[in-house]
């Protein structure tokens, strides 16, 4: 397995997979693929952290990185991380995940969020984002709220997020 960025003549390809990926999963609006393609052209979006996964010859995964604050301070929004079905527990999620953090750490991010399975995130050492005291968007399970202190020195936070303006939060 090779985890490169994203190209734009991945673009296409991308939107597919996204699309395959949340129409098997357990918690989907249908329109990850479209969100995707929002962020990219959006201020918010890092190219560096726009990754794919390639096996077998072909791309298995996708994972998306963008900026967002808690109060005054910057963190990034892990959304979405797509992988093919056919590639399920593999450890392509995870390696995208881990691949995603190093190159967060690098740009100097302190702290990842998402919004995602309690059950997966905590894996790569998400934990409920209300234990930084990062506030839970209303309406959303704070169990499935989460975030990763990215550096050990990264200092504390606390406060709101204001997502990219795409996430429509």
């Amino acid at each position: 397995m090779v985890i490169r960025q994203e190209r734009e003549q991945d673009y296409k390809e991308v939107y597919k997979l996204v699309t395959e990926a949340f129409a098997a999963a357990d918690h989907a609006d249908g329109n990850e693929q479209d969100l995707v393609e929002a962020l990219r052209k959006g201020s918010s979006f890092i190219p560096e952290l726009s990754l794919v996964a390639e096996a077998g010859g072909e791309l298995a995964g996708h994972i998306l990185f963008t900026k967002a604050a808690v109060g005054k301070d910057p963190v990034l929004v892990l959304a979405p991380l797509s992988v093919k079905p056919a590639y399920w527990r593999r450890g392509i999620g995870t390696a995208l995940v881990n691949r995603g953090h190093e190159i967060a750490r690098e740009l100097g991010y302190e702290y990842s969020l998402v919004l995602g399975s309690e059950q997966y995130y905590p894996r790569m050492g998400y934990v409920p984002a209300e234990q930084f005291g990062i506030e839970v968007p209303q309406g959303i399970p704070s169990v499935n709220f989460m975030a990763v202190k990215l550096r050990k020195d990264a200092g504390a936070i606390r406060g709101a997020v204001t997502y990219a303006p795409e996430f429509g939060m």
